[in-house]
């Protein structure tokens, strides 16, 4: 019988693996959500937080396709009703199914995303809004209750592969009768209400030399597809046979709602972490950079304080100088201010720290900013995620800040930031 991902071997796990009392075990990799800096608002609590972390599980919990026949009545076939047993159910019409049976895959584990809070999906992901999402509320949301699953290879973890769906607590997918589905020769295939999009990187992630793929669309299957002419249109794309869906350090996964970053075991071994940026703050605060109005010495922070706007840095989002509040520049009437270094008028936006280590595409002082949120990072992470498209409603693609979702704004949608340190 195959292992029930109930949560009871979650994958997820403090960074540290545990109490040190168990052997630790295998990490594959992380799914990391956009759109957050290190930790979801109300706090990371069980299968729902901002980062995934998968790691082999004890005994093998993937399937693999066995045999598929029709059937008259799908709803009380023997394969639906066997809570042992998954299958994907193809609805042809009100009398008519073809029904896949999958059986155990002791050579893969298989970990589930989706919004359902019910025991086969790992990680529960909610629809990610933009900015500041302390009071934010969904009213209605737009990623599947199951929406994917991934089957890593437990022997080879780069052969991490990604199929739209994701099984229920019966072990089942149905795709009704109304759902882009087709029979290639024997083999029935189909594609989800909203869809799984992917969009693998042209070239390493790490290091920063990388440019923004194609966005995909990945079936039930896990054939990949060029998009549809808008999210949930009836017509599949035509198929892509260069690309497939095993997963990349660096691909990128939208499920309508919430997109995932994929980073692989090996890849994050080259990326900084979490303790090397809160030294690189470190590094900046030593150099004592200080308000040119105030002269009072800034202090960058690891999180934004906003009762402490005295030494809180600011960022003038036109030409990048680094200072201070104070009301000295300010236009009354259209709230922009006016540079007292270069005398540039624009607006102005608190600047704090991108503390989410996954995103970045390299290791180095966070010299950039994003514009218009004012989160810091390297030259080059900056400068990547401004030239990444990410999926936007039905049809529609924007470029936004990985740390906070927050969509770019100006020409290049990042600002160099000037300060003024090691005076003395």
């Amino acid at each position: 019988m195959v292992k029930r991902t109930d949560g009871t071997e979650s994958p997820i796990l403090a960074e540290d693996g545990g109490d040190g009392h168990d052997k630790p075990r295998l990490r594959y990799g992380e799914l990391v959500i956009l759109g957050y800096n290190g930790y979801l608002p109300q706090g990371d609590r069980g299968r729902r937080r901002s980062k995934f972390v998968l790691h082999k599980r004890t005994e093998a919990s993937g399937v693999k396709r066995s045999k598929h026949y029709i059937v008259q009545s799908p709803q009380t076939s023997k394969a639906i009703l066997d809570a042992n047993q998954h299958s994907i159910s193809y609805t042809l019409s009100r009398n008519q199914a073809v029904i896949v049976e999958y059986k155990e895959d002791m050579e893969t584990d298989m970990f589930q995303v989706g919004r359902s809070s019910e025991s086969p999906i790992d990680f529960v992901v909610m629809d990610t809004l933009p900015g500041d999402k302390k009071d934010a509320k969904v009213m209605q949301s737009t990623i599947s209750r199951f929406a994917c699953r991934i089957l890593v290879n437990r022997c080879e973890p780069a052969k991490s592969r990604i199929f739209a769906a994701g099984f229920d607590s019966s072990r089942n997918i149905f795709l009704g009768e109304k759902a882009t589905k087709w029979q290639d020769n024997v083999e029935i295939d189909g594609l989800t209400t909203n869809g799984v999009l992917i969009m693998h990187p042209k070239g390493s992630f790490c290091g920063g030399n990388a440019k923004c793929g194609l966005w995909r669309e990945c079936s039930v299957g896990g054939d990949v597809f060029s998009l549809r002419e808008s999210r949930s249109a009836q017509q599949k794309g035509q198929p892509v046979y260069d690309e497939c869906n095993i997963l990349q350090d660096g691909t990128l996964i939208d499920l309508c709602g919430a997109t995932l970053l994929w980073r692989s075991a090996e890849g994050l071994q080259h990326s900084p972490t979490k303790h090397d940026l809160e030294k690189l703050i470190d590094a900046i605060n030593a150099g004592r950079p200080q308000c040119p109005v105030g002269l009072n010495t800034l202090v960058i922070p690891r999180k934004v304080n906003i009762s402490d706007q005295v030494n809180q840095p600011y960022v003038y989002l036109n030409c990048g100088h680094v200072q201070g509040h104070h009301d000295w520049g300010q236009d009354e009437n259209t709230g922009a201010r006016r540079c007292p270094m270069c005398l540039e008028l624009g607006p102005v936006v608190t600047l704090c720290m991108g503390l989410e280590p996954a995103f970045y595409v390299d290791v180095g002082a966070p010299t950039y900013a994003f514009n218009p949120c004012g989160h810091m990072a390297t030259e080059k992470t900056v400068k990547y995620w401004a030239n990444v498209e990410i999926p936007h409603g039905t049809n529609g693609f924007q470029a936004v800040c990985p740390f906070c979702a927050t969509p770019l704004d100006g020409a290049t949608g990042y600002i160099k930031l000037i300060f003024q340190d090691n005076l003395d």
